[in-house]
């Protein structure tokens, strides 16, 4: 085994569109989107415990991640354990990404405890075998295993290389309300789908300036009706001099692209969640 603790810095992802193309038979809906990593990261600490048999989790941030024993983290060592055998571990997850925001804080944790034990633990899974595993967790699990930006098809977990030359120099907010809106509540409430004439990889090789004509998020039709300032937040933003605006995943964190930061005053008078950085 090599050294015995461990830190890494599970980030975020926004999707660039997302279009819902059709359902399986197990009531899978099926889709099309653009994941981009962004460094938006909580901190995972991980180190062997020796002479114990038990894992050990904290949870730290003040950001609801639900009950401590069906933590993401935990399932992925679990998930692990299904197949090699390896120490107790103590692992301290400090938590940054919010949550129910549409941006794989949860996904993000459970991927990279599992390339991060992989490599404490000399267990030898190739980045395919980690990414099998990180399917078995969510669908949006593997895309964070290799962590780079990728087209996503299936239920999100067959990927493709994407290359994004046009987002150079383009500066990136964040936006999320006191809103907590679950994958099941979004996917339940979905409107029924006009099929697409264009595939989203041809309309992402556009310019960003282009894109809010035709890059859509498939969820926002059904999610703004029912949360209302999520559509004010978008408007906001594009009232701020975004060129593109739109909601993440699921939401209920919007995303704007720039050429020049964002003024965000009207934001941090309501308390929202705010992020910036440049691409």
């Amino acid at each position: 085994m090599k050294d015995k603790s461990m830190t890494v810095y599970p980030n975020a992802k926004i999707n660039l569109g997302l279009f819902i193309t059709g359902r399986r038979s197990d009531g899978y809906h099926l889709l099309e989107t653009g994941f981009l990593p962004i460094p938006l990261c909580d901190v995972l600490e991980l180190s062997v415990l020796v002479d114990e048999e038990e894992d050990r989790l904290e949870v730290v941030g003040g950001i609801e991640t639900g009950a401590l024993s069906d933590n993401l983290v935990l399932r992925a060592v679990r998930a692990l354990r299904a197949v090699r055998p390896f120490p107790a571990l103590s692992l301290r997850l400090a938590k940054h990404i919010p949550s129910g925001a549409g941006m794989g804080g949860g996904s993000a944790d459970a991927s990279f405890t599992l390339t991060a034990v992989n490599e404490l633990c000399a267990l030898g899974l190739s980045p395919e075998e980690l990414e099998q595993i990180a399917l078995g967790l969510g669908a949006d699990c593997p895309i964070f295993v290799r962590n780079q930006p990728a087209l996503g098809r299936g239920i999100g977990e067959v990927l493709t290389p994407l290359t994004l030359p046009q987002l150079a120099g383009y500066h990136l907010t964040i936006v999320k309300p006191e809103v907590h809106i679950s994958t099941a509540e979004a996917f339940r409430g979905l409107l029924p789908i006009e099929p697409r004439e264009t595939f989203l990889e041809v309309l992402l090789s556009q310019p960003v300036s282009s894109w809010s004509s035709s890059v859509i998020n498939d969820f926002e039709p059904s999610l703004f009706p029912r949360y209302p300032e999520l559509k004010e937040i978008k408007a906001e933003l594009y009232r701020l001099g975004a060129d593109f605006a739109l909601m993440t995943g699921s939401g209920a964190a919007l995303y704007a692209l720039s050429k020049e930061p964002l003024s965000l005053e009207t934001f941090e008078k309501k308390g929202y969640f705010l992020w910036q950085d440049r691409i």
